[in-house]
């Protein structure tokens, strides 16, 4: 049996004190494709965080995990649960990809493989994901994977000059058991 954490494009893994390079691009794709804009880092601040999160241990359920392609064994990505809450049974996420590993799958993959194991093994209800409204490459992710718009946070944002809308979307466990079969992650 191979492991729950392998699919058929990535490997989702705890963060190694190398991946730093990997973070770095990171921040300036998101940077460059209009996310939120922040001072600039240095590439040892860069391998201090990273070195933090290797041994960093799960808060609950909250964590962070890197994305890497199995074919290559490049990370493309990173993403992770937050702001869990167990007694109420629902969870936020976050990933994000690399501006040249987008459109492949990986992160169609990577959620499922999350989604899966915060639904049946850790027994949450409700997973939401807060996007961009301008997004619409991310928008459409979701959709795809079952999430449906709750809501839309008018100007919640402010980054680029002005205001933006945020968008919650969420799924429900039962929701994501009929879409998605966990034996073979899409």
């Amino acid at each position: 049996m191979t492991s729950f954490w392998t699919g058929k494009r990535v490997r989702l893994r705890g963060i190694e004190p190398d991946d730093w390079t990997a973070f770095m691009r990171f921040a300036v794709d998101e940077e460059r494709l209009g996310d939120l804009l922040h001072p600039p880092r240095s590439a040892e601040g860069f391998r201090a965080w990273a070195k933090e999160q290797a041994v960093a241990k799960p808060d609950g359920d909250c964590f962070g995990l890197a994305v890497e392609a199995v074919d290559t064994g490049e990370i493309v990505g990173a993403l992770g649960s937050r702001h869990a809450d167990p007694h109420a049974g629902w969870f936020e996420y976050g990933i994000t990809m690399g501006a040249e590993h987008r459109r492949r799958g990986y992160a169609a993959e990577a959620v499922v493989m999350l989604l899966g194991f915060m639904f049946t093994e850790r027994r949450y209800h409700k997973c939401e994901a807060r996007i961009f409204a301008h997004n619409e490459a991310s928008l459409a992710l979701h959709r795809r994977l079952g999430f449906a718009e709750e809501g839309r946070l008018r100007e919640r944002v402010f980054f680029a000059g002005r205001h933006h809308d945020l968008v919650v979307m969420g799924i429900l466990a039962d929701e994501f058991a009929q879409l998605h079969s966990m034996c073979e992650p899409t």
